[in-house]
């Protein structure tokens, strides 16, 4: 079952560097909700609450709903911006969203199984993934939290490609529909070790003028 998240917002009516900055030393982080056909909305979040919801990955691709005042949307995270030392919320975009039109959403992949891959078990490789997340088109309705990578069957230099994950009802991987390649998702290689080469050392001073005069 997906995982619900509510944000309580406040309309502003001020913006420009000088007043987001007024506004988040009050503990607030401003921000706007467009979308949908609908007007755009300066608002305003509380801070510590948004930045624990930040730190949750269901957060990042779930269905949201936003209340400020006495209307209710729902809209997904699109965008954040974070402050480049503290651990302070700048900004944040929420865009509404239509439970009729389709979206694009990046979603989170987890990968399992890689313990029990034959190609890991038996063979002595690793588990290389080439992916973190995947950008799917469906309803919002059908959005899911992550997409599960199955490699237990995986042998030594084999893959799991795009083609090979099973998408849920109403899922479709966005780069498909525009020709896209099927990529290589994960793969089971071998650890490579590189060899050092032996350090020579350099003959003395005295050492390398004997060896001239002997030739």
């Amino acid at each position: 079952m997906a995982t619900k998240f509510e944000l309580t917002a406040d309309n502003r009516s001020t913006q420009g560097k000088s007043a987001s900055r007024r506004l988040r030393h009050t503990g607030v982080v401003p921000g706007i909700l467009y979308g949908a056909g609908k007007p755009p909305q300066m608002i305003t979040l509380a801070h510590d609450n948004l930045l624990r919801h930040l730190d949750n990955e269901k957060f990042h691709s779930a269905i949201l709903t936003v209340k400020v005042g006495d209307d209710t949307d729902q809209a997904i995270l699109r965008d954040w911006q974070m402050h480049p030392v503290k651990r302070q919320v700048m900004h944040v975009d929420l865009q509404r969203v239509s439970a009729t039109e389709k979206l694009h959403m990046k979603v989170p992949l987890h990968f399992i199984g890689q313990d029990v891959a034959p190609g890991v078990k038996q063979d002595g490789g690793i588990a290389a993934h080439l992916m973190s997340e995947l950008d799917i088109t469906c309803l919002p309705k059908d959005l899911p939290e992550y997409l599960e990578v199955d490699l237990s069957g995986l042998h030594l230099h084999q893959s799991v490609h795009l083609s090979d994950l099973k998408l849920p009802e109403g899922v479709q991987i966005t780069s498909f529909a525009h020709g896209g390649d099927d990529l290589a998702v994960a793969t089971i290689t071998t650890i490579r070790i590189e060899e050092v080469a032996p350090v020579v050392a350099a003959p003395a001073e005295g050492e390398a003028a004997a060896a001239a005069a002997a030739t």
